[in-house]
């Protein structure tokens, strides 16, 4: 089961679509193998990327099955919902079929810290056991969440075991819920996301690893090593490698295009296709995206890599 010791690096995957815009379920086992062998210590599914808002409810369920009956390592399972109902029959759905835990986040529309505070007191309730991660990811939702009324959620939750911190700016969050555990409170895992664009200085705050994707999720696998290791060059040096992409990557509404693109091109998933309404990638962009995997790959070999 997750818990508040959780560390490391948990890919966030993506959701595999054959070309008319149906599941592919053997991209999606040949996928969780390839993220595994890639280092990672477990797998997040459904979420935002995961184009989780586009599948049905039983569509959800399948992959969730698919997906834990291939893997290995734990994996999280995104369960935001619009109403609780939801919420909880596919967080009872996950954890029957082998979950270790869900990820919720707030729903837009949240203005006040006790409007937030509530939620997720009524979010706990409603998945009574089940351990969750509190997702903050205001550039995505629009909710924003203080330290403080993070602070409050954990302490009157006890399963809020990890926070999925995508906040942006975000290392003075991450600097003042280990200054509180420090101090006391209640100290849960913090995973970083955002494509990890600001992983290293993530680590070096206090987080505990990665929670995100990234069309070359070795990437996080190879900073963490090296940052564990005590060489912080070399975890600078790894990144850097890899920073034109994560740049390229980075862009609003093509974020995930260009990630299933680097994934495709890999022969990590068969197909790039995002289910509609999704946008695709002109001649021009996949040019870019070659040209940069080109010299990425040059970095990396110089690197020994």
């Amino acid at each position: 089961m997750l818990d508040e010791t959780t560390k490391g690096v948990f890919t966030i995957a993506a959701t595999p679509f054959l070309p008319d815009g149906a599941l592919d379920f053997d991209s999606i086992d040949r996928m969780v193998d390839a993220y595994v062998e890639k280092g990672a210590n477990g797998l997040t599914i459904l979420g935002m990327m995961g184009e989780a808002g586009k599948l049905s409810a039983s569509e959800s369920v399948a992959v969730v099955r698919r997906v834990t009956s291939r893997c290995q390592v734990p994996v999280v399972v995104g369960v935001s919902a619009s109403g609780f109902a939801a919420m909880t029959a596919l967080s009872n759905e996950a954890m029957a079929a082998g979950a270790s835990g869900v990820m919720v986040a707030p729903p837009m529309g949240l203005q006040t810290d006790a409007q937030i505070t509530s939620y997720f007191h009524n979010t706990a309730d409603a998945l009574g056991d089940i351990p969750f991660v509190l997702q903050d990811f205001p550039l995505a939702t629009g909710v924003q969440i203080s330290p403080s009324v993070i602070l409050q959620i954990v302490e009157d939750c006890p399963t809020c075991v990890m926070l999925k911190h995508e906040d942006w700016p975000g290392l003075e969050k991450i600097s003042a819920l280990r200054r509180a555990s420090d101090a006391g409170s209640r100290r849960i895992s913090i995973l970083c996301g955002n494509g990890g664009m600001f992983l290293l200085e993530e680590m070096m705050r206090g987080a505990d690893g990665a929670m995100t994707g990234f069309g070359y999720p070795e990437m996080m696998r190879q900073v963490l090593d090296a940052f564990q290791a005590g060489d912080i060059d070399r975890a600078r040096d790894i990144f850097d490698a890899y920073l034109p992409m994560i740049r390229y990557e980075s862009q609003p509404g093509m974020g995930l295009a260009i990630r299933k693109y680097s994934l495709a091109r890999q022969g990590i998933i068969a197909h790039p296709t995002l289910r509609k309404p999704g946008a695709g990638l002109t001649p021009a962009t996949k040019a870019e995206i070659d040209a940069l995997a080109a010299r990425q790959e040059k970095r990396l070999s110089d690197l020994g890599l």
